[in-house]
């Protein structure tokens, strides 16, 4: 056996969900072991199975949310004034190979060693398998195909054929139909009792069937679309591209996988709550018994815990001096529609007629009730707390209304608030409320998770039961079942307490995604594989621009509007300009290093 060594580092939250209580615990938390030490015992075994769940952490996540939730149209990022109008080269690029050698190496170990019984040897094979799956999916979604290693494991030898370890990259069809493959093979050693996945941290069947389902809507997207787009995206060879003709098999793959999952009956839809807003902020929230969480990210105090409601709650939440880092875009409330009107715009009137409201709240009424499971706004509670949103106030000034503002928490010389403690307020404080509007998702319902000595133990969901029903939608209607996609996607809506819809297409689709997986890492990668980004964020329309919403109580007692709101609809001041998506943002640029150390490698398109 080789004598690789592998640097642990030890993740109490992931190992008391694999080692559960174990010697190992006791050991040093930053150590090396070899291969010998680590393959000869059982323990040690399962806590280098628990290090690579804690290295698979991409994209949006409570570990790294920054510009990672604020940079698409979803939140404003207000810790960090982005005036850019591009995306950058290397967005969310990911380019595991350390960690799928490393995986390797482990899955030789587990083969070879003589601790464990087969059927456990198959076990963690598998979930290392699935680990390994989904670190290419991540890679191919950014970098298209990319050189497939399979099982192999190179040592460096300075005198030895370099050109052995310089792959090609596949075709990005190859590393789809990978990704496919080892979920399927994963899928049949893997644990199909959900209840045996404490806090759905590991894998089980379901998760590497859900994402094998994934990934096969992904490809089948792929193949269709990137087709219609004029010029298509392709590199001269291997690496981007796929045909349009593979389409169907990709949507029938995705069908079949999702459909499975469904009709297995292991999952539902959470529905525990009456009220439908609750119910919606539940289903991500909520660890107790919950029947549509299929795999994600775990927090557990004291060990491992995350700081999303530390940071991101209004302030008049705050226990500390950080808040308001990342705060929803009136882009994101305007994509929920009311229950009788699917255009969900917000219609408050122009500068010169505004529109009054007795309350806030009446601005928001009969919206998609998933709205208020998501974002709070002026009015709205949390924690027992009533979260109020004012700018300022509003008077008459001549022949024109007016605004009056001041510093976030101030009040006139009668104790009126002029602009209140939770703002917003436009200005280069990083913590002032830029956009009107507070999350409620992700947010803790338990005041001790707003203490910077607690934290929260809200997971961060990777998977749920809805995008399984979605993803069924999605390929039955690309496939031609109008029924079924029909079906999938209005238990999604009554869920929601919507309207059933009576005929859908894939802007449907678009819609449904936006907004049941606001902050869940979807919308970036939909609008890519769909070909849509460039549309979206096209430099000049209205979509390619933050938004925020200011809501002004009126304070004129001449006025008949007196103790009124209205609201002004203004650039958000984290990223007040247009934003355009170039064709070459579909797919990262090949750092030059890797281009340096294989030749073997194909620029990606417009590099």
């Amino acid at each position: 056996m080789m004598k690789t060594v592998y640097r642990i580092f030890l993740s109490i939250v992931l190992i008391v969900s694999i080692v559960s209580c174990s010697d190992f615990l006791d050991r040093e938390s930053d150590s090396i072991f070899t291969d010998d030490q680590i393959f000869s015992d059982e323990a040690m075994i399962k806590s280098a199975l628990a290090n690579f769940y804690g290295r698979i952490n991409w994209g949006q996540s409570f570990d790294n949310e920054g510009n990672q939730f604020g940079i698409i149209d979803e939140a404003c990022f207000a810790n960090g004034i982005d005036n850019s109008i591009t995306f950058t080269d290397d967005l969310w690029r990911v380019y595991p190979y350390e960690l799928i050698r490393n995986l390797n190496q482990f899955i030789h170990g587990v083969r070879t060693t003589t601790v464990l019984e087969q059927a456990d040897r198959f076990k963690i094979e598998a979930e290392a398998r699935f680990i390994r799956a989904w670190a290419y999916f991540n890679m191919a979604r950014c970098l298209g195909g990319m050189p497939i290693v399979g099982d192999n494991v190179f040592e460096y030898d300075p005198k030895g054929d370099i050109a052995a370890m310089q792959f090609p990259r596949s075709t990005e069809g190859g590393i789809y139909n990978y990704v496919i493959d080892e979920c399927s093979w994963a899928g049949k050693y893997l644990s199909d009792n959900p209840s045996e996945n404490i806090n759905a941290a590991r894998a089980n069947k379901w998760v590497a069937l859900s994402l094998k389902a994934r990934a096969a809507i992904y490809a089948g997207s792929l193949a269709k679309y990137n087709n219609q787009v004029t010029p298509q995206i392709k590199t001269n060879g291997p690496g981007v591209g796929i045909s349009a003709d593979s389409a169907a098999y990709y949507y029938d793959i995705a069908y079949e996988t999702a459909d499975s999952i469904i009709r297995s009956g292991k999952y539902q839809l959470y529905n525990k709550e009456s009220d439908k807003s609750h119910n919606f902020y539940m289903a991500t929230a909520s660890k107790n018994d919950n029947p549509e969480v299929i795999w994600t990210l775990d927090y557990k105090y004291p060990d491992k815990v995350q700081d999303f409601s530390i940071k991101s709650c209004p302030k008049i939440l705050a226990m500390s001096t950080t808040y308001n880092r990342v705060t929803p875009l009136l882009n994101l409330v305007e994509a929920y529609e009311y229950l009788d009107n699917r255009d969900g715009r917000l219609d408050v009137g122009t500068e010169e007629a505004p529109k009054f409201f007795d309350s806030p709240a009446d601005l928001f009424d009969n919206k998609d009730p998933r709205m208020k499971g998501t974002i709070i706004c002026s009015g709205d509670e949390m924690l027992g707390t009533q979260i109020d949103f004012q700018a300022g106030q509003y008077y008459y000034k001549g022949r024109k209304w007016a605004t009056r503002e001041s510093t976030v928490g101030s009040l006139d010389d009668q104790g009126d608030v002029i602009t209140s403690i939770n703002g917003p307020k436009s200005s280069s404080n990083w913590f002032d409320n830029q956009t009107g509007f507070s999350f409620r998702k992700f947010l803790d319902e338990d005041k001790s998770a707003y203490d910077p000595a607690h934290g929260s133990e809200i997971w961060y969901v990777r998977i749920r039961y809805a995008e399984i029903l979605l993803i069924a939608s999605e390929a039955a209607l690309e496939l031609g079942n109008d029924d079924k996609a029909l079906e999938y996607i209005n238990d999604v809506r009554e869920r929601a307490g919507l309207n059933d819809l009576e005929s859908m297409t894939l802007l449907d689709i678009e819609q449904e995604r936006r907004v049941e997986f606001a902050l869940e890492n979807h919308r970036w990668w939909d609008l890519k594989r769909w070909r849509r980004s460039h549309i979206i964020w096209d430099g000049v329309s209205e979509s390619a621009r933050h938004w925020a919403l200011f809501p002004y109580k009126v304070k004129d007692p001449r006025r008949p509007e007196n103790g009124k709101w209205v609201f002004i609809r203004v650039k958000s001041n984290d990223m007040p300009n247009y934003r355009t998506f170039k064709m070459q943002n579909y797919y990262n640029f090949l750092d030059n290093s890797w281009l340096t150390n294989n030749p073997k490698l194909i620029r990606n398109p417009y590099q």
